[in-house]
């Protein structure tokens, strides 16, 4: 059958929007389970913390900058095939990892397996989204992006039962198993985009990622992720330092996770498919602002404020990432854009925790990390400002 534009925004196209919700679901979970599986890793193979950490490492820094490679070849050859590599390489990935008892081995098995599979799997099932929404785009899209923190509070604590009884190795064993279900079902269901769904755009994508937009957009993400990593790093220490409970201490980054899902799936009613820079750019803003709450108001209640204020701002602005990258440069090529796009999560990722690190040692307490989430957010919204849309 061939698809016409009248299937935009039809029930096949929210179809869709769950196979991305499944998809976001099962990545990112299985991404955040790493610390659940950390010290059972360090106790079999019998290596360091550090040693065994470069496992989560090695497999994020896979999936983010492997990124705009699966998504080429997704908009060239389509969502299926790419989705379906991804659920082979999940599971194959997963499942090898429970028969080595070597780091180095896990390295390959589990830090670039995991990785592979779950760029495979996540960029091409969310950046068909953009093709298949016209007036309920944002709606849909926060819908997906509200799989990622589903799976990032739901997996870990199933993955910790699941340890407790079977053990690390038929712990990752299970997850394999359903990692493999989900994503191969997922795959079967994934389709393109419409042809008449995509905007096109006058550019080639080489002249789009060179544009003085795509760098201002891809340094703002940079300086906000950035910062975010401070507080997901840093916030339970600084609270148990302040006289919190540790359990209570703890808390606060469920309720940074929790208060993103909010943010994403709130987002999709607030407004419609246009718009959406003008209310990313204030995300940033408040993301920004939060970090003052930190540093001015220390006391237990306010850093429950200032999470539930910076998770809800970050869930906003992860869920108008792709509308706003389509009302700036169009939905054509979106797999390759958004691929690229995400790699700034992982240099983010490298350099936010060690600036916060080295800002803590100098100042000698915690100060020099918040001092330096507030600059970093302070520079994403200046790098965002001048964006207009097209």
């Amino acid at each position: 059958m061939i698809r016409t534009a009248q299937q935009i925004d039809s029930p096949r196209a929210w179809q869709m929007a769950g196979v991305a919700f499944v998809v976001g679901f099962i990545v990112f979970g299985v991404l955040y389970s790493f610390g659940v599986f950390l010290e059972p890793f360090m106790t079999d193979f019998g290596a360091s913390r550090s040693a065994t950490s470069a496992l989560y490492a090695i497999s994020s820094s896979a999936f983010y900058f492997l990124g705009p490679v699966t998504g080429w070849i997704s908009d060239r050859w389509g969502p299926r095939l790419v989705t379906a590599v991804g659920a082979a390489a999940m599971t194959a990935s997963l499942g090898a990892t429970a028969l080595v008892d070597s780091v180095w081995i896990a390295y390959l098995t589990y830090g670039l397996g995991v990785g592979l599979g779950a760029a495979c799997a996540y960029i091409p099932t969310f950046a068909v989204l953009g093709g298949w929404f016209d007036r309920w785009r944002i709606r849909a899209l926060s819908v997906a992006a509200t799989g990622t923190g589903c799976g990032m509070l739901v997996l870990p604590p199933l993955a910790a039962v699941l340890i407790e009884r079977l053990g690390w190795r038929g712990a990752i064993v299970v997850v394999a198993i359903l990692s493999g279900f989900c994503l191969t079902i997922c795959a079967a269901l994934v389709c393109a985009a419409p042809g008449s769904a995509t905007t096109d755009a006058p550019k080639s994508l080489g002249s789009t990622l060179q544009s003085r937009a795509f760098a201002l957009i891809y340094i703002s993400w940079i300086f906000g992720t950035m910062a975010l990593f401070v507080p997901l790093i840093f916030l339970p220490t600084f609270a148990t330092g302040r006289g919190a409970d540790p359990v209570a201490a703890s808390w606060l980054i469920s309720v940074i996770g929790g208060a993103s899902i909010v943010g994403r799936l709130c987002i999709g009613y607030a407004t419609n498919s246009t718009g959406a820079l003008q209310l990313y750019k204030a995300s940033i803003l408040a993301m920004a602002g939060s970090y003052v709450i930190w540093l001015l108001l220390p006391g237990y209640v306010w850093l429950v404020v200032f999470a539930t204020v910076l998770g809800t701002a970050y869930g906003i602005r992860i869920a108008l990432a792709a509308p706003v990258l389509i009302e700036l440069f169009g939905s054509s090529r979106l797999g390759a854009l958004l691929g690229s796009f995400f790699t700034a999560t992982g240099i983010a990722g490298l350099a936010g925790p060690l600036m916060a690190s080295l800002a803590a040692d100098l100042s000698g307490d915690q100060t020099g990390s918040i001092v330096v989430a507030i600059v970093m957010g302070a520079l994403g919204f200046a790098f965002v400002l001048p964006l207009r849309s097209r």
